[in-house]
């Protein structure tokens, strides 16, 4: 069977699937992400190029992953400390020398966002924004094309709002993981941001009080977001947006607070694709011409 192979790397974990003509993704599978040592994570990829081709003839690789990308060079030119030592990782020229394929990278959250275009919660859309809530923040713009800035480097938006007082930015107060510090402070340690949510759906006063205090926290970068674009809507992506309606429910009572009276038009969305999003970003590229 001829398929394209489909590779997200995280801090945390590598996923990867395949595709088929039909647009088809199957075969999900992950491994732990090594400690980037002597370019540990390319090596990684290698391998399951290597494994992937004993079992099916790839077309090509779509990589999504961490960190700011330059997708002409195939490169990673700006990391964070989520995966050490990843800036200057190059995985276009070094694989296409060593399995003679074409290879496409791209930023993961441009990738969530090219597969919700593609097959999910904003098919077709255009003046798309995509945030991602996580372990740390992510954004990714759409208007007739990704749109990165001059130096690649534009909607990192986990960056904003920062505070001098507490030394904290965006994601360092909005992500899940924060969202996730304060459920053991207030809580107790091994409680799941899920059970606070289910606790908060039942009722439970002090749980819906932490949800809405970090929700907040969410609407504030959203509603900068809105401020400075103006997208036709913001796709709201990561683990946490299983919530659904509930969360989005929230996040639009809070971001009408940080904004001027009326000022809202932007639709708030919940993506659909999950995990699945960026292993279909990824790809994307193959298929945009038949498109």
């Amino acid at each position: 069977m001829t398929v394209y192979l489909s590779i997200d790397i995280g801090g945390t974990y590598i996923k990867y699937a395949f595709i088929n003509d039909g647009h088809e993704l199957f075969g999900h599978q992950k491994i732990k992400t090594n400690e980037n040592v002597d370019n540990a994570i390319r090596k990684q990829v290698e391998e399951i190029i290597d494994s992937a081709s004993d079992v099916f003839t790839i077309k090509g690789v779509g990589i999504s992953t961490a960190g700011i990308v330059d997708r002409e060079r195939g490169k990673i030119i700006y990391a964070g400390p989520t995966i050490q030592d990843y800036a200057g990782t190059d995985f276009k020229s070094q694989l296409s020398r060593k399995f003679g394929l074409p290879i496409h990278v791209e930023n993961d959250v441009n990738a969530a966002l090219l597969g919700e275009r593609w097959k999910g919660a904003a098919q077709g859309e255009d003046h798309v924004f995509c945030i991602t809530l996580g372990t740390g923040i992510g954004g990714a713009y759409f208007h007739q094309q990704l749109v990165d800035g001059f130096h690649h480097q534009a909607n990192s938006v986990g960056y904003l709002l920062y505070d001098e007082k507490t030394n904290t930015n965006y994601e360092s107060r909005a992500a899940t993981s924060a969202l996730n510090r304060v459920i053991e402070q207030e809580v107790g340690k091994g409680i799941e941001a899920k059970e606070v949510f289910d606790r908060a759906k039942s009722g439970d006063k002090k749980c819906m009080a932490i949800i809405h205090s970090w929700a907040s926290e969410v609407a504030k970068g959203l509603a900068q977001i809105i401020i400075l674009i103006d997208p036709k809507c913001i796709l709201i992506g990561g683990g946490i947006s299983r919530q659904g309606e509930f969360l989005l429910k929230l996040v639009q009572e809070h971001v009408v607070q940080f904004l001027p009276k009326n000022f809202l038009i932007t639709e708030l969305k919940i993506a659909e694709l999950f995990n699945d999003a960026a292993l279909y970003g990824a790809v994307y590229p193959f298929f945009k011409e038949e498109l």
